[in-house]
């Protein structure tokens, strides 16, 4: 009896430090795959001074989890994208993460990588009309309705401008629903007049100058003009300087871009729209991990694109003024205050 107590022991021991074994080596082959994991990495364009931290913090947080990048810039050419994208699938990438150029003609690179069994995450901007796997962004009909707030607090009647983004962008129109959801009411009961309402292709600061300049030399007046990010606000506020209405006229924008809060704290420009970009990269960093390895991971919002209720993960913005400056862009040091309260 004493033998067979002895060798059941024997027995017992030896299973578990098996089972402890083949844990160990499961956990290895999950490191080895998480290790040869590469992320193709897409971007539209690195025009706006914020492509270039959203890419250096996204491929930080990839390696941090074991993974590698390969990035691609198509410098706001569709077509060079879709080159670019077809070049990332041929070359094996595990999952695809695209801020697209243009939302519709980026549907074909989905279609191309499902056909490769690559899924696509979209990254900032969504991709219409297609079988889109993942979007990760921040809620731009927020950042819209943030802007005209802002601007509302300022003066809440008159002569408003509204240059929007690009019309190749899906975020264009989700900020503009975004602004309109505000200021449609107030200009449906007179105290708004809208006196223009323009896209700008490619968000080109010097498309925004052109549109504003246009009116103001026919008008000479204005009172608000809501701008859809700092790039825009920026032509903006050089038309508005030509008239010596800088510095007079509320000027909204977003991105949070260092001359943009230049221009806040020396009184040019009224508010930006701040997207903590670290969160929003390195959660699509973690996302984009996740589903390469097949694993589940929770939205917490679908966006429809057109075609089907995409899974989403959207993040919240924070409107920055002069008064609020030192306690978003500052504490979270996005910008330092020595560059942002730069001397003249």
């Amino acid at each position: 009896m004493i033998n067979k107590t002895r060798d059941g022991v024997v027995y017992f021991v030896i299973f578990f430090l098996i089972g402890i074994f083949q844990d160990c080596i499961a956990a290895a082959q999950i490191d080895s795959e998480k290790s040869n994991i590469t992320i193709g990495f897409s971007l539209g364009t690195r025009r706006e001074e914020r492509w270039l931290r959203d890419q250096k913090l996204f491929t930080e947080k990839v390696k941090e989890l074991g993974g590698a990048v390969n990035i691609k810039f198509a410098n706001n050419d569709s077509i060079l994208q879709m080159s670019q994208a077809e070049n990332l699938i041929m070359q094996g990438v595990d999952i695809l993460v695209i801020v697209p150029h243009d939302g519709e003609t980026a549907a074909d690179i989905v279609a191309m990588a499902h056909n490769e069994g690559i899924k696509v995450i979209a990254y900032d901007r969504l991709i219409k009309n297609c079988d889109l796997d993942f979007y990760v962004s921040f809620d731009n009909v927020m950042v819209g309705e943030l802007q005209a707030k802002s601007i509302l607090s300022v003066i809440d009647r008159g002569d408003f401008a509204y240059i929007g983004g690009s019309q190749n962008d899906h975020n264009s129109y989700l900020v503009k629903n975004g602004t309109f959801n505000i200021i449609q009411p107030i200009i449906n009961n007179g105290h708004i007049n809208l006196v223009l309402d323009t896209f700008t292709e490619d968000w080109r600061p010097d498309i925004a100058f052109d549109h504003l300049k246009a009116y103001l030399e026919k008008n000479k007046h204005i009172d608000a003009v809501i701008c859809a990010n700092d790039g825009t606000a920026f032509g903006a506020i050089q038309a508005l300087k030509e008239y010596e209405l800088a510095g007079k006229v509320p000027v909204s924008g977003q991105d949070a871009e260092l001359p943009a809060c230049q221009r806040i704290v020396q009184g040019l420009q009224t508010v930006t729209v701040y997207k903590p970009i670290r969160l929003l990269a390195e959660k699509a960093a973690q996302i984009a991990m996740l589903i390469a390895q097949r694993k589940a991971v929770e939205p917490n919002k679908t966006i429809y694109n057109g075609a089907i209720e995409v899974p989403s993960y959207l993040i919240d913005p924070i409107a920055v003024t002069k008064e609020n400056m030192d306690d978003t862009i500052i504490k979270d040091g996005f910008h330092s205050r020595e560059d942002v309260y730069i001397k003249n």
